[in-house]
């Protein structure tokens, strides 16, 4: 089958071009990454006392915030095989438009009180956090394999600003709803839509050239070459013939889910030992910081110490943090310094993680790989979310850490796994999409 021709703008581009286009896909990609998580963390502030004022019923208050985090996993996919086919641009812009849909559908169930149209909505709105995190591994298509965490770890890092800004905008937003006539609540969900829309925009017209394109150009992979590589059955086979790309899928998977599991349920134990609103604020304030704060750091020593020596990081940042809060009671300085490092522990494993399981695939794979990814570490992330409010009502808080701590054990095992191979074989090139480089991994 002949080739067909490749775009013009990626016809033009060489290697002399590519220094400017990687700061200026870096620059519009932190840009969307604060817009973007701007309306996540606006809109998910109130989204349970939505839900609670709504369905009348604070029990199903927090199915709103769990429906969000299975619209994300659910739409890894589909977004991922979108870009797998026409690129980041595409797939990005799609995403916080679905989101943008999505919190006009939750502003619709709010005015007319519908529990299951918001739940709906909800599903919807998650496609904002799906587009937050892939918007990671757009940093890694140009990046070179010895910069490639830093360059994740950017992205990442640019969360914080609408992590910690959206919550504090909250009350305006509600403000404004009330005087158009809409429920207080419904106001952070008016705005994220505005911001999602915004995002959406600032994509479409600024990330050019698309980055994943123009990876495949460079690399030999002209469009409509490899078409068959792209799939989704393409990602799976290609993370079944690497371990590294296992060991960075079940690394990412348990880090978030242990995150996430332990997270949901904190307030509720500080409440339960006394602490205020306030108190508890802060304490999830930190975590945040945890969460992202730092990540430029972590990014730096996974590209100089190598992933793995990260990724082992990340294990004993959370299984300390899972030590630490599990065992804290009433000591709120001790919970605020366990949830830190939780917040720490993901923050290593997501960037570590992200960057190898770039580097292990093949290129034609990569957005199929990395759609598999983020469906396995949310939908996991939402089944323990679920779960987590069971364990502590039957068990207590202390025993839903040590099974928070259980799901590292797999981690742990893979990375002595992978170090005893590394040390009977010779080294594997870093980057699968070529015939020969040097292993960015770094040592076991």
């Amino acid at each position: 089958m002949p080739r067909r021709p490749r775009p013009a703008a990626l016809v033009a581009l060489s290697e002399h071009d590519l220094p400017a286009v990687r700061r200026r896909t870096t620059a519009v990609l932190v840009a969307s990454q604060v817009l973007g998580g701007l309306g996540v963390a606006t809109a998910i502030a109130l989204a349970a006392v939505l839900a609670e004022e709504i369905s009348g019923s604070s029990a199903l208050a927090g199915l709103a915030t769990t429906s969000s985090v299975i619209g994300t996993a659910l739409l890894s996919l589909p977004l991922a095989s979108l870009m797998a086919a026409r690129g980041r641009r595409a797939g990005l812009t799609l995403a916080y438009l679905l989101g943008a849909a999505g919190g006009a559908v939750v502003v619709l169930a709010a005015t007319v009180g519908s529990f299951p149209l918001l739940l709906a909505g909800m599903t919807l709105f998650g496609a904002g956090s799906s587009a937050n995190l892939q918007a990671r591994f757009a940093a890694a298509d140009l990046a070179e394999p010895a910069h490639r965490a830093r360059a994740i770890s950017l992205v990442v890092w640019a969360t914080t600003v609408g992590a910690v800004t959206g919550p504090n905008i909250a009350a305006p937003a509600g403000r404004s709803a009330r005087e158009l006539g809409l429920p207080e609540a419904a106001g952070p969900f008016v705005w994220g839509t505005l911001i999602f829309l915004l995002a959406a925009a600032l994509v479409w017209a600024l990330l050019r050239p698309d980055p994943l394109l123009t990876a495949r150009a460079l690399a030999g992979d002209a469009e409509g070459d490899n078409r068959a590589d792209r799939s989704i059955r393409a990602a799976l086979a290609a993370v079944a013939a690497s371990p590294r790309a296992r060991l960075a899928l079940v690394t990412i998977t348990g880090v978030h889910t242990a995150m996430v599991s332990v997270m949901v349920m904190t307030p509720i134990d500080l409440h339960h030992h006394g602490a205020d609103l306030q108190l508890v604020g802060l304490v999830i304030s930190g975590h945040i910081a945890g969460m992202y704060a730092f990540s430029p750091l972590l990014g730096w020593l996974a590209d100089r110490l190598g992933r793995l020596s990260v990724i082992g990081l990340a294990v004993a940042l959370t299984g300390g943090a899972t030590a630490l809060a599990g065992t804290a009671g009433g000591h709120h300085t001790q919970s605020a310094a366990g949830l830190f490092l939780l917040g720490l522990g993901w923050s290593a494993g997501m960037v570590a993680c992200s960057a190898l399981l770039t580097d292990s695939v093949p290129q034609p794979s990569r957005a199929g790989v990395q759609g598999l990814s983020d469906l396995s570490m949310n939908a996991a992330a939402g089944a323990g979310g679920a779960l987590s409010g069971l364990v502590v009502a039957q068990a207590g808080y202390g025993w839903l850490n040590a099974l928070a701590a259980a799901l590292l054990l797999p981690v742990a095992a893979l990375v002595v796994l992978d170090v005893l191979g590394r040390r009977a074989s010779a080294p594997e090139p870093a980057d699968a999409s070529a015939a020969s480089g040097a292993d960015t991994s770094g040592p076991g």
